[in-house]
């Protein structure tokens, strides 16, 4: 079956005090939408299990800053195992891509439990692929990473401005499935900022973004998680 392909996006990142956050917050709600699948909070929360190989090469290249990277990663969102998806986040050239399918609950057990003959005759391309990485460089599901999202968004660009808090990873556990796996914070980030577009964004957004000097930084959640789980 042959890929659709997909186009790049930019994609920067700040770690924000909470001064800047209910700032920056305040001043976007009063000229942009929430994304539509937000809760009467304006908000959702996402779950994602990230993969790894034995030598942890997903987190040395972000650590690295290497341009030519790839990490996958199933997730879930307010705890809804009815929806599921496999994700692959790349980025080359400074560009960022991001591919999914969707899997079950089932599968990502099967996953947990280093079951993989289900995958052998696997139809889904990106599913394949993941079979492929986990018998030719052992990925392995490595982390959980927990996080309250607020999405916001604008056509023009393909604008996507989100605030993701309360981050917390599972201290010793995969248990991607089980509602009630411990969590623990993830070191004293306050939130993260995270603003994604396509060829270009609206100048009157980056007026809003504005935030005195203060540049894009390095920021992962996955390699922030790996710290304590």
């Amino acid at each position: 079956m042959p890929r659709k392909k997909i186009s790049g996006r930019h994609e920067f990142k700040h770690s924000l005090n909470y001064v800047d956050y209910v700032a920056l917050k305040n001043r976007l709600k009063a000229v942009l939408p929430h994304d539509a699948n937000v809760g009467a909070n304006g908000e959702y929360s996402i779950r994602s299990l990230y993969f790894d190989t034995p030598g942890d090469d997903a987190l040395r290249e972000k650590i690295d800053g290497v341009d030519r990277r790839e990490k996958f990663r199933i997730r879930s969102y307010n705890n809804d195992t009815a929806l599921i998806r496999l994700e692959k986040k790349s980025k080359m050239n400074g560009l960022c891509y991001k591919q999914s399918a969707p899997v079950t609950a089932e599968e990502v057990a099967l996953l947990r439990e280093g079951d993989l003959g289900w995958m052998v005759d696997e139809q889904r391309p990106l599913v394949a692929e993941l079979y492929h990485k986990m018998t030719g460089l052992l990925l392995r599901p490595k982390t959980i990473v927990e996080y309250i999202r607020e999405p916001f968004v604008f056509s023009a660009g393909n604008v996507r401005i989100t605030f993701d808090r309360n981050i917390r990873t599972a201290l010793f556990s995969t248990d991607f499935l089980d509602p009630a796996v411990p969590l623990a914070a993830a070191g004293n980030e306050i939130v993260l900022l995270e603003v994604k577009y396509d060829a270009f964004i609206p100048q009157f957004i980056v007026d809003l973004l504005r935030i005195g000097d203060r540049r894009a930084s390095a920021c992962s959640k996955y390699a922030l998680c790996r710290m304590y789980g």
